[in-house]
Order: C-alpha cells, then structure tokens, then sequence
C-alpha cells in the first residue's frame, strides 16, 4: 500500500492532497496506463524512424539521375583523356548553326557559321560530364602536348606559342574548366544548372585571357598588328563572343541529356 501511494502524480495540475486520497487501485490504474503509453510512444518513434529511412531511401532511388555524381579515379581519367581528344578536334572543328528563319523564305534552309570553332565547347563539356578534376587534368595535359610540338592549337604548336597574345585563353581553359565542372556537380543535374556553370567557366577564360594580354602589352607589347589593349580584347574576346555563347548553348543541352542518360 505504501509503494502505491509514493507513485509519482501523472503531472503537476495535481497537488500533493489529491494525489494522497487517491484510491490505490486508481492510482495503480494510472501508472500502468502511464507505461503503456511511454511503450506505445517508444514504439511510434520507433516506426518514425523507420519510415524517415525509408522515404530517404525511395527518395535517393527516385532523384538517382538528378543527384550530383562523385566520380571515381578510373572515371576521371576516361574523362581525361577523352577532354583531350574532344578539345584537340573541336579545335580544328567550325561551329555552325541554321540561319535565322526570316532568311529561309529568299535562301532557303541554310547553315550559317558563327565565326568560332567547337574548341571551347569540348572544354566545358568535358567539364559538365567528367567533372572538375578530368576537365582541368585535360587541359593541362592539352596545353602541354601543344607546347611540345604536338600541332593541336588553331595555329600549329610548340613552344613559341606562349609568346602569342592569345595563349592566355588556352591558360584560361584549365581554370575555367575546373569552375565550370565544380558548379556543375554542386547540384541537381538541370538544364539552368549546366548552363550557368558553362556561362562563368566561359568568363572565366575571358577574365585570363585578358589578363595575359594586358601582362603582354605592358611587357613586351602585342606586335605590330595590334595598336591598343582594348583592340586586342575586341580581337580575342569581344568577337567571337557571340558565336561561343551560341556553343555553349548548344553544349549546356546535350550536358543535360546526357547527364540523365549516364548517371542512373
């Protein structure tokens, strides 16, 4: 008798009077009612649990092809190496589109060229599919092939490239190959996603290329055919602007299907 009445209160609106002329059966009535609950909550959190698994696991099987995907070494160096193939060819490649339709009426279906070559595209498109680390590893591995000799640059190669003006934009393609495969793993695989990453790794390589060029024209100068700095932006930056924002339109889109196709 004396352990029921040391039973705790069932909470504290009850003051010490009314729980002591409890009735012991009531007050046995209500501990045992009390462990049933705490049971039965220990048990609801139990299912909670188990269902929060549950529904990250069918979610994670759900979002499989939009969630970023981590690369393993073998994977990178595929990507590497096709980078380097993909960039050495889209260099000697000229990217083209439709003529605008207002002209198919006089000329008919045509195909117009955008004055630059596929060489850019093959860079952020590496870096959309394989990823920050493949994207720069073939780039550097791309600029040093041309350095040696290999005639892979729009120009030819070798070392003498590196006192050309524009040599600062391939430089650029290894920093803006990385930015570019960063942000495009960083989340889901989206058409807006790829296509902003693709938009600062393209100004990213302006932003060097720049750079390199303003170092020339204050240290050695740009050559005869080139008068000012900002002529010389116009040449390599401002010009074939257009055209290489057109590619990377292009190439944003095929990222994305692929990204859906590969990573499920």
């Amino acid at each position: 008798m004396s352990n029921l009445k040391e039973l705790p209160k069932p909470n504290s609106e009850i003051n010490d009077y009314e729980w002591g002329i409890t009735p012991s059966p009531v007050k046995s009535t209500i501990n045992h009612l009390q462990q049933l609950l705490q049971q039965k909550q220990q048990h609801l959190d139990k299912l909670q649990q188990e269902n929060k698994w549950l529904r990250n696991q069918l979610e994670i099987t759900i979002d499989k092809p939009n969630r970023p995907h981590v690369a393993p070494l073998p994977e990178v160096m595929l990507w590497t190496a096709i980078g380097v193939i993909l960039t050495a060819a889209g260099t000697f490649i000229p990217a083209s589109s439709l003529a605008a339709p207002w002209s198919w009426w006089g000329n008919g279906l045509s195909v117009q060229t955008l004055g630059v070559s596929y060489q850019i595209g093959a860079v952020l498109l590496t870096a959309c599919l394989g990823g920050k680390n493949a994207a720069m590893l073939s780039q550097i591995i791309y600029i040093l092939l041309g350095i040696l000799g290999l005639p892979i640059f729009d120009r030819g190669g070798g070392s003498i490239y590196l006192q050309q003006p524009h040599f600062g934009y391939l430089l650029g393609f290894v920093v803006g190959a990385w930015i570019c495969g960063w942000l495009a793993f960083q989340s889901l695989a989206k058409f807006a996603t790829l296509i902003a990453s693709c938009i600062v790794g393209l100004i990213t390589i302006h932003l060097v290329g720049i750079t390199y060029l303003t170092i020339m024209y204050f240290v050695t100068g740009l050559g005869a055919e080139i008068n000012s700095l900002m002529q010389a932006i116009a040449i390599y930056s401002l010009h074939p602007l257009p055209g290489q924002l057109a590619v990377v339109c292009a190439i944003s889109l095929i990222a994305f299907v692929m990204r859906k196709v590969m990573f499920t």
